[in-house]
């Protein structure tokens, strides 16, 4: 490798060094934020949570349709 190869080289692993910082500090507050929000730990206990979140609005959803479907019935008589 020649002189200009090498310092194309160098710009190049100092501009992945400055992404991964970037990336680093992103993440870090981001999971910050996961903690402060919704008090996870770990992206493992956020989608335990969203899977949680999820099934109680899956269940309060059928909840309301069938109250809705009981309403109807009975303004139908």
């Amino acid at each position: 490798m020649d002189k200009k190869q090498l310092l194309a080289l160098k710009d190049e692993i100092d501009e992945a060094k400055t992404t991964v910082a970037e990336l680093t500090g992103q993440k870090k507050s981001q999971m910050a934020q996961l903690k402060e929000t919704f008090g996870c730990n770990s992206l493992e206990e956020a989608e335990k949570k969203v899977k949680k979140m999820t099934d109680e609005i899956d269940s309060l959803d059928e909840k309301i349709t069938n109250g809705m479907e009981k309403l109807e019935e009975m303004y139908n008589e």
